[in-house]
């Protein structure tokens, strides 16, 4: 079964992300915040990481730089979720080595659109 961490300091989008990946036969871990989920990832080495950027402390581009210095979690996968469509910002954030990057609210088949992509494509249990 294929891992997504999702890291999200918001706990209703936290949750709803959890739901929906989890309906979709994907075994979810979660996080509250960007510590969190840098524990997380190192601790578990999830298939994919859903990483919110605007979060208190350590946000979404201190996550992605933690995880690319890290050998072990280098190589994962990363989305950011974002509430701006900054285009700008979105251009750093691709920059800065995320995989893709979704404006909240999105839509539940971008999400699952985008997760697949990053997944090989192929079913979750196939990982």
């Amino acid at each position: 079964m294929q891992t997504v961490l999702v890291i999200e300091d918001e706990a209703p989008i936290r949750n709803n992300l959890s739901r929906l990946l989890s309906a979709e036969g994907y075994d979810v871990i979660a996080a509250a915040d960007g510590a969190g989920g840098i524990a997380a990832a190192r601790d578990r080495r999830p298939d994919l990481i859903v990483c919110d950027i605007r979060m208190p402390q350590v946000d979404g581009y201190k996550v992605l730089a933690a995880l690319r210095d890290d050998p072990g979690t280098a190589a994962i996968p990363l989305i950011f979720l974002t509430a701006s469509a900054d285009r700008d910002e979105r251009q750093r954030g691709l920059e800065s080595g995320a995989h893709d990057y979704l404006t909240k609210p999105f839509r539940v088949q971008d999400l699952l659109e985008v997760v697949r992509k990053h997944l090989g494509g192929g079913t979750p249990e196939a990982g």
